[in-house]
């Protein structure tokens, strides 16, 4: 599920938007007012539900084949999602859909490379919502290796300092990080009940 040249797509499990008007998502670091949505290279980072926490990897020009073969390993592709054990369910049943909006009044947002884009008027979609499916196969077909663990944080502490393009999503949702001996590694976050923090690199051309 892509957008159409000259689209860009906002996911969502609510069918029934009619108009998209321009808020301040909750989870938001900029006080600004945006109608959100992703590009081609950003569209799978969306195929979840939306509360779901996923780490999210992949190959650079600068990756080397050390980090390749240990984060994605063997037959691994070019890139891997990664989710918890606790929403492989919901990421089975849940029934998402795409709206494709026009691509004309976003801009890109986020850097040193763009994660999304905003608008700062309201939008209107090009047509109703589109089902997305089977988020399963949507991946398979896609190439993108798809792994659940019982815990984040051990493969996220270790991605991000990795040679790798990363990117983590709803993480304050994951399960708590255990810690040393306990097959996760202590990432030095804020005080319980806090967000943390999510480091990003991305490429200009994820692969597809």
């Amino acid at each position: 599920m892509r957008p159409r040249p000259g689209e860009v797509l906002h996911f969502s499990e609510d069918p029934t938007i009619g108009t998209f008007v321009p808020h301040v998502a909750g989870t938001a670091r900029q006080p600004e007012a945006y109608v959100w949505a992703v590009d081609g290279d950003r569209a799978p980072d969306y195929w979840f539900p939306r509360q779901c926490p996923r780490a999210m990897a992949w190959c650079v020009p600068g990756t080397s084949a050390a980090d390749r073969a240990r984060v994605l390993g063997p037959g691994g592709g070019e890139r891997v999602h990664v989710i918890e054990y606790d929403w492989l369910e919901r990421l089975r049943t849940i029934e998402l859909y795409a709206y494709r909006l026009p691509a004309a009044p976003f801009r890109p947002f986020g850097g040193p490379v763009p994660h999304a884009v905003v608008a700062t008027r309201p939008v209107d979609p090009l047509g109703p919502p589109e089902p997305v499916g089977d988020l399963l196969r949507l991946h398979q077909d896609a190439g993108i290796q798809l792994r659940v663990l019982d815990n984040l944080w051990g493969f996220w502490n270790d991605v991000i300092t990795s040679t790798l393009g990363f990117s983590g999503i709803r993480l304050r949702n994951a399960k708590p990080d255990a810690g040393p001996g306990s097959g996760t590694a202590a990432g030095p976050w804020p005080a319980a009940g806090t967000a943390p923090p999510v480091r990003t690199r991305r490429r200009l051309t994820p692969p597809r």
